[in-house]
């Protein structure tokens, strides 16, 4: 087996996904968990100066979405064809605009603008993306795409509690029972449960 070295903040964010996928493929892995103290001195040292950062054999490689996909073709839950790899790439990506949309509120620096963009994202833009992600869920039986459990899947189960603190949504999955049998189809998978149990506690 090869040596990995999965490196990330002590949070799920955007790097959960790729320890539940590493936990489904059964891969024994370091999970290095670095504390925002040593970052700096870590950041020059990585691909783009971003974590996450999946190491293999002393390889590194970097873009959560790109690792994700990665492990996702590894594993098998990847497309059976092309055009079935498309569509969990285009509903991935979907999922991604409702995170950029809902970053782009969480880290704007002026509070006051950053509250007016909230009120109106909360009006305008989040039903509206939220409810085609229901929609679109639904309609692949609890899944995000192709019907089926895919990489996608563990992407959006493990970013999910950081997609409600940005939405400041904190019973989204109550509001979208879709979401919640997307999160239930991941981590009821016995091995990525007893990763989860097993992992250090973090709210997001």
């Amino acid at each position: 087996m090869p040596k990995v070295i999965f490196h990330y903040f002590n949070g799920k964010g955007m790097g959960e996904g790729a320890r539940l996928l590493l936990a489904y493929g059964r891969q024994e892995f370091e999970d290095h968990r670095v504390p925002f103290e040593e970052w700096s001195a870590l950041k020059p040292s990585t691909p783009f100066g971003q974590l996450p950062v999946l190491e293999i054999d002393g390889k590194q490689y970097a873009q959560s979405i790109a690792i994700v996909r990665y492990l996702g073709r590894k594993y098998g839950l990847n497309g059976q064809d092309i055009e079935e790899d498309f569509e969990i790439d285009q509903n991935m990506e979907f999922v991604n605009d409702i995170r950029a949309k809902a970053a782009s509120v969480q880290y704007e620096a002026d509070a006051v603008l950053k509250e007016k963009k909230h009120e109106d994202y909360s009006k305008n833009v989040y039903p509206v993306m939220l409810n085609k992600l229901d929609e679109i869920i639904k309609k692949n039986i609890g899944h995000i795409a192709a019907g089926k459990l895919t990489w996608a899947d563990f992407m959006f189960a493990g970013m999910f509690n950081y997609l409600k603190f940005m939405l400041r949504i904190p019973d989204l999955e109550k509001k979208y029972p879709s979401f919640q049998q997307v999160i239930d189809a991941v981590y009821t998978i016995p091995q990525v449960k007893t990763y989860s149990d097993n992992a250090p506690k973090t709210e997001m």
